[in-house]
């Protein structure tokens, strides 16, 4: 994996997952187990057992093993895994930039954007595919041809509470069924990723934007996405929901002439690096801001 922050601090390796996942897709007896682990009454089984009394034992050897800084958050005794996969970062850890006319990132992660072409393909981790098929609706996909997919994957060590990008009044939110699945670079060489997994979204109506989508995809073992429900008015960094346990990723899709995305993120992702975000840091600004602000000496 090649990741990049944003002081330009580059870092090419593979995590024990990646390894894992790699072995998993590219093995005959590995993609049989595959057959077997991506059924969702495994994901349930697996899901059960975490919110056990006896998964807190994992706890400790993960923060170990993942150099998590626990200082940075909510002090608390957890009674299950999921309980503290789920945990919450204290405020002054994730500041939000409130600045007018500014899209934050929805959460900790890698982050890589893609402009959405003419015929709305376009690829994300080594996988092809369509907005209409990502989206099941053309319609829906016709809105954002010519716009950007920013897509940020999580990993097992990120925080997987998520915020919304910008104010605005949300959807309710669509769910669409499928068969949890991982969302490593590694199972692109196997199976269509997003074709398979479990994801929702709604859309997030806004003044500086115009309509943003928002879809938060499940990934092997993670048993629920959990939103809050129905339509409602939203704030620019408030809770949007959690992921429960596994690498995951969320989906943000921006319509043409919307916003003017960093150029650091760009040129990442073109130079075949994902960038270290963190929730609620500035990954673009409104076209409309852009215009009215003073020029630059």
């Amino acid at each position: 994996m090649k990741y990049i922050d944003r002081q330009g601090n580059k870092t090419e390796s593979d995590s024990g997952q990646d390894r894992f996942l790699k072995r998993l897709y590219t093995s005959a007896a590995g993609r049989m187990a595959l057959k077997i682990m991506v059924r969702p009454w495994v994901s349930k089984a697996g899901g059960k057992l975490l919110n056990t009394r006896l998964s807190a034992l994992f706890i400790d050897p993960f923060v170990k093993k993942n150099q998590i800084d626990m200082k940075q958050y909510v002090r608390k005794r957890y009674s299950s895994y999921n309980e503290f996969f789920c945990r919450q970062i204290r405020p002054d850890m994730r500041p939000i930039d409130r600045e007018t006319g500014v899209l934050i990132s929805p959460c900790d992660g890698k982050l890589s954007v893609y402009p959405v072409d003419e015929q709305s393909h376009f690829l994300i981790k080594y996988t092809e595919y369509t907005l209409p098929q990502l989206l099941k609706s053309r319609r829906l996909a016709g809105m954002f041809r010519g716009g950007y997919a920013c897509v940020f994957r999580l990993t097992v060590d990120d925080y997987h509470r998520y915020c919304y990008v910008a104010d605005g009044i949300k959807s309710p939110g669509r769910f669409l069924p499928g068969v949890l699945h991982t969302v490593n670079p590694a199972a692109g060489d196997v199976y269509p990723i997003y074709k398979e997994n479990a994801r929702e979204y709604c859309m997030l109506k806004t003044k500086e934007f115009g309509p943003v989508l928002m879809m938060e995809v499940g990934a092997m073992m993670v048993g629920r996405i959990v939103n809050t429900p129905g339509r409602a008015t939203v704030k620019k960094g408030q809770e949007k929901g959690h992921f429960e346990f596994g690498g995951s990723t969320i989906v943000v899709l921006l319509q043409k002439d919307r916003v003017r995305l960093d150029a650091d993120l760009l040129d990442n992702t073109r130079g075949g690096y994902e960038t270290v975000v963190k929730m609620g840091e500035r990954i673009g600004i409104a076209m409309k801001a852009q215009q009215n602000r003073p020029a630059e000496d």
